[in-house]
């Protein structure tokens, strides 16, 4: 679904039905002035729905969902960043640059493992996280679309497992190396491409990690 901003689809439309390639390019350029950015794309996605709906029904999860949300919301705003959007069990969100991102993910993973201590397991919430960076459409602080947005939705979502934040190798070069933020390179399939990325590494080590 579109977004609530009538300008933006007025647009769209008008793109569709113009044949002359020329005036289309302009109202193309037109789209990416009104409404485009470079920013940094965040993608939070919940474990279990299928599982825990079924086995506990749809207050449960959703009671699951809104201690999500409560606890990713003020974190990402710590760390400058805005939501654009919780949408089911996802949170979308675009942060100043990778290194926050990257931070803010990393707060909500420790943040909900510390939460999931005084819960019992079946209300344990998990999650993934893909972060990417690009040039993307930010609609009305609505929605936003763009191969950013498509990636880190992809690493967030369908590929990242439960306390995983992944991100591309193209935002993980544009954290500073002082930053001290590692990562175990692994590459990433989206839609037939094979894209390398990182698995953020905070948890401290093991034993038999460091051996």
């Amino acid at each position: 679904m579109l977004p609530n901003d009538q300008q933006f689809k007025d647009l769209l439309l008008t793109y569709s039905q113009e044949t002359n390639p020329i005036i289309r390019k302009q109202l193309e350029d037109e789209i990416w002035r009104a409404y485009g950015t470079e920013n940094t794309v965040f993608v939070l996605d919940m474990f279990g729905f299928s599982l825990l709906t079924r086995k506990y029904g749809i207050v449960h999860y959703l009671s699951m969902i809104r201690r999500m949300q409560l606890t990713v919301e003020p974190i990402i705003a710590g760390y400058g960043g805005t939501i654009i959007k919780f949408e089911a069990d996802n949170c979308f969100a675009v942060l100043p640059d990778p290194l926050s991102a990257v931070r803010a993910a990393t707060t909500i993973q420790h943040a909900l493992a510390a939460s999931n201590l005084l819960t019992s397991d079946e209300l344990d919430v998990h999650v993934s996280i893909g972060i990417d960076y690009g040039r993307i459409l930010v609609v009305n602080k609505e929605d936003m679309f763009g191969d950013a947005v498509n990636r880190a939705c992809k690493m967030g979502e369908d590929v990242g497992l439960a306390g995983e934040v992944l991100i591309t190798k193209e935002a993980m070069e544009m954290i500073p190396k002082e930053a001290d933020i590692e990562g175990k390179p692994v590459e990433i399939n989206i839609g037939g491409l094979s894209i390398p990325a990182f698995t953020i590494l905070y948890k401290p080590k093991t034993t038999e990690e460091t051996e």
